[in-house]
């Protein structure tokens, strides 16, 4: 007689988690992708400075975005589900159901190891984007381009849809607050399920 097959499942042990990977793979990697294209795909070609050449130009658009926020996104996203992927590689190779999880100790403290590794890396991700962005993009962005030894030491260049960016950045620090709140709720709910309060799935 064949053995079956082992029932191996790689969802969330939650159901706040699995709501997490839906929220997370979906709604947030479609905003980033389709509407992060559309404002900021262009951004580096409609930024202008005064005098308007393509040296100075690209000099302060370097200084205005060290890193451009889809970049940015885009590693955070894949960073952020780092920890999620090696717990789910470790249960593949061991097998672990996802019963398994809530009921035995070692498994529950791995996940929400995971889980709270997932916040760090959000929480970190937040302030950087700060740092990086701020809340708001303004219309006019002033330049110091004395490196670049004109006779002049701080220009202004015009920003592109800076409200539109605005939207934008306010969006992503939605994203991320929710994704934590999220991830908070989780651990609380296998708590909850851990000690009985909850009925285990």
């Amino acid at each position: 007689m064949l053995n079956e097959p082992s029932d191996v499942q790689l969802r969330p042990p939650t159901v706040i988690g699995q709501f997490h990977t839906l929220f997370f793979g979906s709604i947030r990697m479609f905003f980033l992708g389709v509407l992060g294209f559309a404002v900021y795909g262009n951004e580096a070609l409609h930024f202008s400075c005064d005098p308007d050449k393509r040296e100075v130009n690209l000099f302060c658009y370097n200084q205005f975005r060290p890193i451009t926020p889809q970049v940015f996104w885009a590693l955070q996203l894949v960073i952020v589900l780092v920890p999620g992927a090696f717990f789910h590689l470790y249960a593949a190779c061991k097998s672990i159901k996802q019963e398994d999880i809530l009921q035995k100790s070692s498994y529950t403290g791995f996940y929400i190891f995971s889980v709270f590794l997932r916040i760090v890396l959000e929480v970190v991700a937040f302030w950087l984007q700060i740092q990086l962005f701020g809340f708001k993009v303004n219309a006019i962005y002033m330049c110091d381009v004395g490196a670049l030894e004109k006779k002049f030491n701080i220009t202004r260049c015009m920003v592109p849809e800076h409200f539109e960016k605005t939207i934008f950045l306010i969006a992503m620090y939605t994203f991320t607050v929710i994704t934590v709140i999220l991830c908070v709720a989780e651990i609380f709910e296998i708590t909850c399920r851990r000690l009985g309060f909850l009925k285990t799935q």
